[in-house]
């Protein structure tokens, strides 16, 4: 399991100037093929990433996002604690007005749990 620096991950996202930075809209984005490591068993967990935001100056470039995600693929980190990372990440390089991010999580072991954290 990695022990990557945040940063490292943080620094893979990119912006582009909002067209309309007047205006209030709402942006989401649908991550279905998410991947990350469960940090007690090592087996992969799958899930959904939804990200839907009111932009203020930028926008996130949608490659970079999938680039991103795609660094916690090998990354043992419980649902919660990536969540809130990927939050925290999202509003320290885009700053919206609003976010809410949620982890929709396939089922393991007859559970299955969907993580939401909004901001501010």
């Amino acid at each position: 399991m990695s022990n990557t620096n945040e940063s490292d991950f943080r620094d893979i996202l990119e912006v582009f100037e909002n067209p309309a930075p007047h205006r209030d809209f709402t942006i989401e984005h649908n991550c279905p093929e998410f991947t990350s490591v469960c940090p007690k068993t090592g087996q992969p967990d799958y899930g959904t990433i939804v990200f839907t935001y009111v932009p203020d100056e930028v926008c996130v470039e949608l490659k970079s996002l999938k680039m991103y995600l795609q660094r916690f693929r090998n990354e043992g980190i419980f649902y919660e604690a990536i969540t809130n990372r990927i939050l925290d990440d999202f509003v320290a390089v885009v700053k919206p007005r609003k976010l809410r991010v949620e982890s929709r999580w396939t089922p393991r072991g007859g559970l299955n749990s969907n993580i939401t954290i909004e901001y501010p």
